[in-house]
């Protein structure tokens, strides 16, 4: 009984914690920008988004992921690993938006329909550093894990 009082009590401290931690910040809008081909850096960078996500909670950012460059290979990449796709859906499913520059997508001649991990038509953008631009005067953060 003792052990289950301490347990209870373990959870409810770290449950409110995080509730403290959560509410200590205000919305957000933030790009990660990711123009790299490392996959150890890409996915610390998804890691980075996802503490970004615990930290202040998803109804409280808005964050875009932009991708061009070497960063295309982060969803090429995934296209082929299940592991990264679930990161990704599971990034996506709390409101995480990835764009792809048709600049990249041109230049390094993919098939976003059968060479990416669910990319649709709306997630490519014209040039990921004119969006990365546009975010910015919109009031976006920029970040380049």
């Amino acid at each position: 009984m003792k052990k289950l009082l301490t347990i209870l009590m373990a959870t409810i401290f770290t449950l409110s914690a995080g509730a403290a931690i959560a509410g200590k910040y205000s919305k957000q809008k933030v790009i990660y920008h990711v123009n790299y081909k490392d996959p150890k850096r890409q996915s610390a960078a998804l890691r980075n988004i996802q503490n970004h996500i615990n930290a202040v909670g998803k109804e409280n950012l808005d964050i875009r992921v932009i991708m061009h460059s070497g960063g295309y290979t982060l969803l090429t990449r995934a296209n082929k690993d299940m592991a990264m796709q679930q990161k990704i859906s599971n990034l996506k499913d709390q409101g995480v938006s990835f764009n792809i520059c048709a600049n990249t997508l041109r230049g390094k001649k993919i098939d976003y329909k059968t060479q990416m991990f669910d990319v649709d038509e709306k997630d490519i953008v014209p040039s990921g550093v004119a969006e990365i631009a546009h975010l910015q005067d919109q009031g976006f953060s920029y970040i380049r894990p």
